[in-house]
């Protein structure tokens, strides 16, 4: 089974995929923690990569791919991928299909979190606080909310017309929005 956590930066996508990586065994191909790795590498890749996620702009859809291509057969081996934080464009979603379509696979399911952009504002903060993590600042903050508003909540409907959307409340507790993606998960194995 493939599925995509969909929503904002900050709204728990990281939290639910780490939790179904232990409970299901499966992979989860966070492009956040990918590209995080090619920072601390020190390679050239990391550090275009560093000076683009410090300005809050978007990696480009070329590094974000290849990150995910060079990752699926790990995936394939588990029985099933995670992807959390991507796709994040319409040309990053066709490009997964295509790429899953290759393998004979495909996105079973995108769960989206919805939350609020004011909530997500104040943890963030928390969060740049306790961990300072450079993207994590609440400027560069704002510059990635706005992008992923602009950008990659248009995937809505891509999905939707597929009839792989599943909405889930994202203001919930962990273990209240872990509770809708396992009936979520439930429901498409039935």
């Amino acid at each position: 089974m493939n599925l995509i956590l969909f929503g904002p930066p900050a709204a728990g996508k990281g939290t639910q995929a780490k939790r179904l990586v232990e409970d299901r065994k499966m992979v989860q191909l966070s492009t956040g923690d990918m590209l995080r790795a090619a920072i601390a590498s020190g390679s050239e890749l990391g550090k275009r990569v560093e000076g683009v996620m410090q300005r809050g702009e978007l990696v480009t859809d070329e590094i974000v791919i290849a990150l995910i291509e060079e990752r699926l057969p790990e995936a394939e081996a588990a029985g099933g991928a995670i992807f959390d934080g991507f796709p994040r464009t319409l040309a990053q979603a066709e490009a997964l299909d295509a790429m899953l379509a290759k393998r004979g696979a495909k996105i079973d399911v995108v769960l989206r979190l919805k939350v609020d952009d004011e909530a997500l504002m104040t943890r963030i903060a928390g969060r740049f606080a306790e961990s300072g993590r450079p993207d994590d600042n609440p400027d560069s903050f704002k510059v990635r909310l706005g992008a992923y508003n602009a950008q990659t909540a248009p995937l809505l409907p891509y999905y939707k017309d597929q009839g792989k959307l599943v909405e889930l409340d994202g203001m919930g507790s962990i273990e209240s929005v872990a509770g809708g993606i396992d009936q979520a998960l439930v429901r498409l194995q039935a």
